[in-house]
């Protein structure tokens, strides 16, 4: 019989090849939020590792504002803290309606459709329109959560170099013709680079051969184009891609996301969409929380431009420094390269009152650990002018660290 030890020590064993490999995780949980600043054992952090990039997420008079207005609309008598039940049962209460008709006017779209998180939307819709007659061409460096609804549709993956259109189209010349539909799967600004993809190439592409456009917005929403709407919008290409889905989970601080388009798409996620169906719906509070911030993204341009301006001049110091940086987002990856170095450096920065949080494999390719720079809106220069320069000195002191 197998004793409780022997029954996990290959899990034991996976575990301990990852610490040796300068891979292993685990979490560390905040203490609180305070603007600008998070608090690890109880030390003030300057918080460069969150996606909050409008500042949204600690801004006091926002949320006074929220709650000021609750009790005039009843959110908390009519419906209660929790859903209850799928929104094919009881779930899908009236705020749900508000959101996805506000979403949709935003968007200039027939419908959307709001779900619990990007992970959930990218893991669902993909199963749900594609199946083993179809095919994705899927950008390489595209979230996990794209890959994995690739995987689970069971249409024919092909994956084409970061960025490389050339190779996107010598693929869709190649192999469209073979299937009944396809599919372009991009992020807009992707999480781990910064670096922006170009929309008019991907929509001459698909036009071109046939195939639907689907755009993830999760880290352009709220931060991109003159009303927040994303990278779509900054391109004035809207009208042109097929599915734009994106979070409320990153610059609108809150949870869940949304996918917008035609109607016969959106009606065929409820009725065939298992994450959807079988999936509790989100609290009517936090529904109505992210109703009450997508009316307001529009306003925030000013937000906009000041994260904008600190990124630009942030990048450039970092080369200015001899570091290797890339992109041209609020995202600035610091490319270290080897994970022993990277999580060293990390700690340096801790130690000089910066929250970095080293970037390892299988997150981003071998060889490219790095640490991701987070910039939000509620930063200034003074905040972090002096990063680049400890950031050089750390990982100076790191070469020879075994």
């Amino acid at each position: 019989m197998t004793s409780h030890s022997d029954r996990y020590q290959e899990f034991h064993a996976e575990l301990e090849q990852l610490k040796s490999q300068d891979q292993y995780r685990s979490l560390r949980p905040i203490e609180k939020r305070e603007g600008k600043y998070v608090f690890l054992n109880s030390q003030p952090l300057i918080n460069l590792s969150s996606n909050d990039y409008l500042g949204l997420a600690t801004d006091q008079s926002l949320h006074f504002r929220f709650f000021s207005g609750i009790n005039n609309n009843n959110v908390i008598n009519h419906f209660g803290l929790g859903a209850s039940a799928s929104r094919l049962l009881t779930g899908s209460h009236a705020p749900y309606a508000a959101l996805e008709q506000t979403i949709a006017t935003l968007y200039q779209r027939e419908a959307a459709l709001v779900f619990n998180s990007g992970y959930h939307a990218n893991l669902g819709i993909l199963p749900s329109l594609l199946g083993r007659k179809d095919v994705i061409f899927s950008d390489r460096l595209n979230h996990a959560s794209l890959l994995d609804g690739a995987r689970l549709s069971g249409a024919k993956l092909y994956r084409y170099r970061h960025l490389d259109y050339n190779h996107l189209e010598k693929l869709l010349s190649q192999h469209r013709g073979n299937f009944k539909r396809a599919i372009i799967i991009s992020e807009s600004i992707f999480s781990m680079d910064g670096d922006l993809v170009d929309l008019a190439k991907l929509v001459e592409l698909k036009t071109r051969h046939d195939a639907w456009l689907y755009i993830d917005e999760a880290h352009a929403m709220g931060v991109r184009g003159p009303r927040g709407l994303g990278l779509c919008e900054e391109q004035n290409l809207i009208p042109k891609i097929d599915l734009i889905m994106s979070t409320f989970g990153k610059a609108l601080a809150s949870l869940g996301a949304f996918v917008a388009g035609d109607r016969v798409i959106i009606n065929y996620l409820v009725n065939k969409m298992r994450p959807f169906i079988f999936t509790t719906a989100l609290p009517p509070i936090i529904v109505y929380w992210n109703l009450h911030l997508l009316q307001q993204v529009p306003g925030f341009q000013a937000k906009r431009v000041h994260l904008r301006q600190l990124a630009l001049r942030l990048r450039t110091a970092f080369q200015e420094a001899g570091l290797s940086t890339l992109g041209e987002s609020q995202i600035i990856p610091l490319i270290i390269g080897e994970s022993y170095r990277t999580i060293t450096a990390a700690e340096k920065l801790k130690e000089k009152g910066f929250l970095l949080f080293p970037i390892r494999p299988p997150t981003v390719p071998v060889n490219t650990s790095r640490l991701r720079i987070s910039l939000t809106a509620n930063l200034d220069w003074d905040d972090v002018k002096d990063l680049p320069g400890l950031a050089a000195q750390a990982l100076q002191e790191g070469k020879n660290t075994p």
